[in-house]
């Protein structure tokens, strides 16, 4: 009954809990084992976050901002080193340093050229091929390049020798030097190339005529064949002696000219004869054509007479051993001696007879300032003198209509004053 009692007994009012008991002190072991515990849980808990995307734009940027590092000092040393004497003198003067690359390039120019000119100079003049002229030549052309690198007023304000804080082998000496003579190579060069173009052009005019002349079926082709082979001897000669094709021309000159006596024999020595005399008679011709309606000034006589003296020497020229052109060219030589000498005579005639008239306007200019101041009697001797130095000048020359003209004028005066 006791248990039912106290199931069923009415209830109390509640209680105060029981007061808590001391917390037992925990050890160290225990304490860091919590710590640990909760030290997981945290990170159990914290939500798991997605890495930063990489950014491209930064490696561009530091790309871009490498490359204005290096390129503005880059830009602004290549722009005072321009070949501008307005940009370079003041930094010359004051950091000479910065224009380092200049002094390098231009004195590596400057070498090459030298270089270059000397190599060029011995293959130009002293060549023992035509290859050895054009390579000559290419020389040339690439130290005149290596030349117009250096700016024109490169030895205006740098002393020879020393430039700054660079030493190099620029000399204003030495540059003007290598100008003239790049050009005088150059030019050289030319004439030597020319010359053996002038080589083979009449090599093959000889080897076509040799051809020609052993195809001609007739004497008329024959002869064409030989005077095309004389001339092409002539072009020979013609070659400056200086130049490389020139002293070949000589010694093939020699040989063809054998070849053509032992080819054609008397006949090419007779056609030779007749170009001859046939030159003198074109001289001839050109000498009585310009002497035509006369008078003459001094000046064209004298033409006239070289003329006359080239057909002279060119008869000359013919070999005495072929005895009928030698005929021929005696008979015109004779005539054309004759025609030089009446020239001789009127060319002389001319020239005194403008002597003469300077010595008239003289005395008349002498007798216009002495009018009135002297006795007539005087004065008609001067004019005596004057008409007879008038008188003297020949009809024919360039000064006699002036000589009429003057005549008539010192006869009126000469007739006021002698009262007729």
């Amino acid at each position: 009954m006791g248990l039912f009692n106290r199931v069923f007994r009415p209830a109390s009012p509640p209680s105060s809990p029981p007061a808590p008991l001391p917390a037992k002190p925990k050890s160290l072991t225990e304490l860091e084992r919590e710590l640990e515990h909760e030290r997981r849980q945290a990170i159990q808990a914290r939500p798991v976050s997605a890495p930063p995307p990489r950014r491209s734009g930064n490696f561009l940027g530091k790309l871009l901002g490498l490359g204005l590092l290096v390129g503005v000092p880059a830009g602004i040393l290549w722009a005072i080193n321009l070949p501008y004497a307005p940009i370079r003198r003041p930094v010359a003067e004051k950091a000479p340093v910065l224009l380092l690359p200049s002094y390098v390039s231009m004195d590596n120019n400057y070498k090459a050229a030298i270089a270059l000119t000397q190599q060029a100079k011995q293959l130009i003049d002293n060549p023992t091929r035509p290859e050895d002229i054009d390579a000559g030549q290419r020389k040339a052309i690439e130290a005149q390049k290596r030349l117009d690198e250096l700016p024109v007023w490169l030895h205006d304000y740098w002393y020879d020798g020393w430039s700054g804080l660079y030493r190099w082998s620029f000399t204003t000496a030495g540059f003007n030097n290598a100008r003239m003579e790049v050009a005088r190579l150059q030019a050289k060069a030319a004439q030597e190339q020319n010359a053996q173009t002038a080589l083979v052009t009449a090599e093959q005019a000889i080897a076509q005529a040799k051809q020609t002349y052993q195809q001609a079926a007739n004497p008329a082709d024959q002869a064409g064949a030989i005077a095309a082979w004389q001339a092409g001897l002539q072009d020979l000669e013609l070659i400056p002696s200086q130049t490389l094709a020139g002293r070949t021309a000589r010694t093939r000159h020699a040989a063809a000219v054998a070849e053509l006596r032992s080819t054609v024999g008397l006949a090419a020595e007779s056609a030779k004869v007749n170009a001859q005399i046939e030159n003198a008679r074109q001289f001839a011709w050109q000498a009585a054509k310009a002497a035509q309606n006369p008078p003459h000034t001094v000046a064209e006589w004298d033409r006239v007479m070289d003329l006359w003296n080239e057909a002279i020497a060119r008869l000359r020229q013919v070999p005495s051993n072929d005895l009928q052109g030698k005929a021929e060219a005696e008979k015109l030589l004779a005539q054309y001696q004759a025609n030089l000498g009446e020239i001789r005579v009127r060319r002389d005639a001319e020239a005194e007879a403008v002597r003469r008239l300077a010595r008239v306007n003289q005395e008349i200019q002498q007798f216009q300032q002495l009018a009135g101041s002297t006795n007539a009697n005087y004065q008609i001797g001067q004019l005596n003198r004057i008409l007879t130095e008038l008188k003297a000048i020949p009809s024919g020359t360039t000064v006699y209509k002036e000589a009429e003209l003057l005549t008539i004028q010192a006869q009126n005066a000469l007739s006021k004053l002698t009262g007729q």
